[in-house]
């Protein structure tokens, strides 16, 4: 027997969005007035409901704060030039996070209450989705243990939330990447391919530490020799060598597959670019640097959509290159924009529509 889930909708009475202007808006420090919430207890989700936005009343003994099981996603819906409203290839990270779930030892999301949810949430304060170039709705669903109980153990008891803040963005000017030798974020085995917040909370000491070296993020690398490449900081990485365009592989589970990443790859091919998912040693990207054909560098990722690097330092050699000239990541992001905005045919198939 299907679960039916009846999602009960309590509404503010009076909007926030009357005293937040959505010009210019900074990335995730504003949210809607309202987020979707529910329980898992006893083998089920049950309390199924979309609330005014509120805090959180937690028992300090909250599993989530002492054993860190906690995963998320990031989603993002757009207002295109119709003034239709539809979320980005939602189903794939709907897919993602339950993987993130499985790995975690956690309880899967119905797609009832994790699609169907999103979508009338999104529905509700569709006013919030500013109608701005480079902005959207950020979407956040994420959940944690909630059991009262300190023990080392997978909880009995989750609880499972959707918010949404409206995100102009996240990287607004060309980055400087440092490439990070000494710490680790991922390795074979680990959680380096899930959504967790452990996975977050242990990489801002090395992005701290390459800040106060002028750099803006970390390029990680393999855990074992420090030599191959992973990912920017929280995104995937790509470099255009010659005609081809290269992005590692995702057969180690070190690395997240981006839905960011995996639509980069689709439309590169659909321009008529060759890509690569393999391994890349950074001393090959430095020689092709060195050879004049490392033409392009960028990052892919929901939050920071295409973000162009414009130096990339390894060791004492630094990569410094002239993001104006670039043809490749511009043409990748005009390509993504428009299917976003229903400028470019959506052949794919990958808005939802909201409403």
């Amino acid at each position: 027997m299907v679960a039916v889930y009846d999602i009960q909708v309590t509404k503010v009475e009076r909007s926030k969005l009357q005293d937040i202007p959505l010009e210019n808006i900074p990335f995730g420090k504003y949210f809607t007035d309202h987020m979707l919430e529910a329980d898992y207890e006893n083998g089920e989700w049950k309390n199924v409901e979309i609330k005014p936005y509120q805090p959180l009343l937690l028992d300090p003994s909250v599993a989530a704060l002492h054993y860190g099981q906690i995963i998320f996603e990031g989603i993002k819906a757009y207002r295109d030039v119709n003034n239709h409203l539809a979320l980005f290839r939602p189903m794939e990270n709907f897919k993602r996070f339950n993987m993130s779930a499985e790995r975690m030892e956690m309880p899967t999301v119905p797609e009832e209450i994790f699609i169907e949810g999103m979508r009338q949430l999104v529905e509700l304060d569709q006013n919030w989705v500013p109608a701005r170039e480079d902005h959207a709705l950020y979407i956040r669903p994420f959940m944690f243990a909630s059991d009262e109980l300190i023990g080392v153990r997978p909880s009995d008891k989750y609880k499972f939330l959707i918010i949404l803040s409206p995100a102009g963005p996240y990287y607004a000017t060309p980055m400087r990447i440092y490439v990070e030798e000494t710490y680790t974020r991922a390795a074979p085995g680990g959680i380096g391919y899930v959504k967790a917040a452990a996975n977050y909370g242990a990489s801002m000491h090395p992005t701290a530490e390459a800040r106060k070296k002028g750099y803006d993020q970390v390029l990680w690398t393999d855990a074992f020799e420090h030599k191959w490449v992973q990912e920017i900081g929280t995104m995937n990485v790509f470099f255009v060598i010659g005609n081809t365009a290269y992005t590692p592989g995702l057969e180690n589970n070190s690395i997240l597959a981006g839905v960011t990443r995996d639509s980069a790859i689709t439309i590169l091919q659909d321009l008529g670019l060759e890509v690569k998912e393999e391994p890349i040693n950074i001393e090959t990207v430095m020689e092709a640097h060195k050879r004049g054909e490392l033409r392009e560098v960028f990052g892919t990722g929901t939050a920071a959509t295409i973000s162009l690097i414009r130096e990339l330092k390894y060791k004492d050699y630094v990569m410094e290159f002239d993001v104006s000239t670039w043809s490749v990541a511009t043409r990748l992001k005009e390509r993504l924009n428009g299917i976003r905005s229903g400028k470019v045919e959506d052949k794919w198939g990958w808005m939802s529509k909201v409403v």
